[in-house]
């Protein structure tokens, strides 16, 4: 959520800037604007709304401006208007800024009473404020940074011009992302690599209470004691066209197509061949002490979190360690007990591996002595940086807000690391992983298979697409799938939907169930078979919609429901999981189809919640 790119070369910053912001709306945002220098004059456009709206004042700015700053704001503080969007100005002094300033409001007081004025509800323009005071008072622009930066509480990462340094931008990181892009006689700064990924060569990544300054032809980077650090940086190695559509109509889509190709890309990275064997470095196995751990807590937000509640269903029995699944919005704040903290492994996953409420999880659990293991599709991000070990799904940039191809990564990724933690443990016998593998190699023709299902769904949607509450149930692996499945459907439709585990339907939620009320049961062929059809009859018996995701060629699934998406059956709890994923996937995106929404961007949302 918000994002930030700056640029300082010879070329036209104005559009570099824009285009970079384009990339950038994936993260989420309600409002927009870039400021420029030229000829020692600071030019600024700000709009409410899409970037369309931006786009019919690029006129406004210079063309032979070469510095400037852009920024995609996702409201916290003030509606998306003209005055709350930044980039914020105050005398002297113009400022991006990604993050939140908890001591905000004090920090307002305090300038009110000095006599300051405010055009905005923001948090940002109170830093400004201080900046531009505190280098009015001293006169220099990097003492006017640090002692602004001592008097905040929060996260934040900046990008700040001054008017008297009109050829420099000045850059801060404390909590939320920021990263420096290197090229040929230009340099970048961004909330990520994405808006400037095919100008840059190399990157640097800003660490907390780090600090710099950038030019066309150099950066320099002092830590939070001022010592000036030699950082070099490291190549920027991205694949540019996996951010394009490519013909698809929107991200989500592509995205759902891809995850063939992503999970046979997994299996490739985290096994050995020929004779196939899991790859323990790639694993984040080699790195970590686990002769140790006793007890495993997994946390995450979100479709992550989901995620995790499916790997307790592979890691507890797959290595008898008692495993608990926690939202990282709570862990931190019940002041968890962990014994004998280095017995406890942390497992923390996170697509974008800069999920506020995560990080600062990991981080406390770190502190205080836990092993952390941490499933991100980031390499360099700040999760990974504050962890023991990385287990990297390599699934590719995933710009759709609902997450897809991430998920089913993640899921398989934490399988892997189940069947890797069971084999040290010595509970992995030989016959049992070769059938697993030979399971593994069909699960992306399987993932294929079941995309084949498209068309029978969309005409699905058409049918449903305007019923206002939609049910979700599943029972053993199945039933992550329909929290899952819920949230997909809630995020891009705006459908109030509700995931169940089947047998909790008689504990409160069958007092829902009518005629008027579709019900979405995930019914692989697996053990818990015979227990979800039993709650489906109860569902029918009600005059419940039925749609069952399960296999066609069941003899009796098919005369149960009013609708049944085929999905195949592989008889292994893990992979049908990810098969099963794919249809609720596809239903919610032809369910938006017909509403009409904006799937890539859905109201309200962000892709990385950098923000608790």
């Amino acid at each position: 959520m918000c994002g930030i790119i700056g640029y300082i070369g010879q070329r036209n910053a104005p559009s570099i800037i824009f285009q970079g912001l384009k990339k950038l709306e994936y993260r989420g945002y309600d409002s927009a604007g870039i400021a420029v220098h030229h000829n020692r004059e600071v030019f600024l456009i700000k709009s409410p709304g899409k970037l369309a709206a931006l786009e019919s004042k690029l006129k406004e700015l210079p063309e032979e401006a070469s510095i400037g700053m852009g920024h995609t704001r996702w409201a916290t503080h003030g509606a998306p208007t003209i005055s709350n969007a930044h980039p914020h100005r105050a005398p002297g002094v113009t400022i991006v800024h990604n993050g939140i300033i908890e001591n905000y409001k004090e920090l307002r007081q305090h300038l009110l009473a000095q006599g300051m004025t405010f055009q905005s509800e923001t948090d940002t323009e109170v830093v400004v404020q201080l900046i531009s005071s505190a280098f009015h008072t001293l006169g220099d622009e990097s003492q006017a940074l640090q002692k602004t930066m001592s008097q905040l509480k929060g996260s934040f990462a900046f990008g700040v011009m001054f008017d008297s340094l009109p050829n420099e931008i000045f850059l801060v990181k404390n909590g939320s992302p920021l990263v420096l892009g290197l090229g040929d006689g230009e340099n970048f700064f961004g909330s990520d690599v994405i808006p400037f990924c095919q100008h840059a060569r190399r990157v640097i990544y800003l660490e907390d209470g780090e600090w710099g300054r950038m030019s066309h032809d150099q950066v320099q980077i002092w830590d939070s004691d001022g010592h000036l650090l030699d950082k070099k940086g490291e190549p920027l190695l991205y694949n540019v066209g996996s951010v394009e559509k490519h013909g698809y109509r929107h991200f989500m889509r592509k995205e759902i197509y891809e995850q063939p190709n992503v999970i046979a890309n997994n299996i490739e990275n985290l096994t050995h061949r020929p004779e196939p064997t899991l790859n323990t470095q790639a694993l984040g196995i080699d790195q970590l002490d686990l002769n140790k751990v006793e007890k495993i807590q997994i946390i995450g937000c979100g479709t992550a979190y989901i995620a995790g509640l499916l790997g307790k269903y592979f890691l507890e029995p797959a290595t008898e360690i008692p495993v608990n699944v926690e939202l990282a919005s709570e862990f931190r704040y019940r002041d968890p007990h962990f014994g004998e903290p280095s017995k406890n492994l942390i497992i923390a996953i996170s697509q974008s591996g800069e999920t506020a409420d995560t990080l600062a999880s990991v981080k406390h659990a770190r502190d205080q002595g836990c092993q952390i293991l941490s499933i991100c599709n980031a390499m360099h991000s700040s999760i990974p940086r504050s962890s023991h070990s990385m287990l990297y799904m390599d699934a590719g940039p995933e710009i759709g807000v609902a997450s897809t191809k991430a998920f089913t990564s993640q899921v398989l990724c934490i399988y892997l690391f189940s069947l890797a933690l069971s084999q040290y443990r010595g509970r992995l016998d030989q016959e049992t992983s070769a059938s697993i593998f030979k399971d593994l190699q069909k699960l992306p023709a399987y993932l294929t298979s079941v995309l084949e299902s498209e068309t029978q769904i969309k005409e699905l949607a058409k049918r449903y697409y305007e019923y206002p509450n939609f049910l979700f149930i599943g029972r053993g692996p199945s039933y992550p799938i329909a929290l899952e499945g819920a949230l997909k459907l809630k995020e891009i439709s705006y459908i109030h939907a509700e995931g169940y585990a089947a047998g909790e339907l008689k504990h409160g939620p069958i007092a829902l169930i009518d005629r008027h009320m579709p019900v979405v049961a995930i019914a692989p062929t697996d053990p818990y078979l015979d227990k979800v059809i039993s709650n489906i009859e109860e569902i029918r018996a009600r005059e419940g919609r039925v749609i069952i995701v399960g296999d066609q060629n069941h003899p009796h699934l098919a005369e149960m429901s009013d609708e049944i998406i085929h999905c195949p059956t592989i008889h292994h709890g893990a992979f049908q999981s990810i098969l099963s994923t794919i249809p609720v996937q596809l239903l919610a995106y032809h369910i938006a189809i017909c509403r009409g929404t904006d799937i890539d961007q859905p109201r309200n949302l962000a892709k990385s919640v950098t923000v608790e």
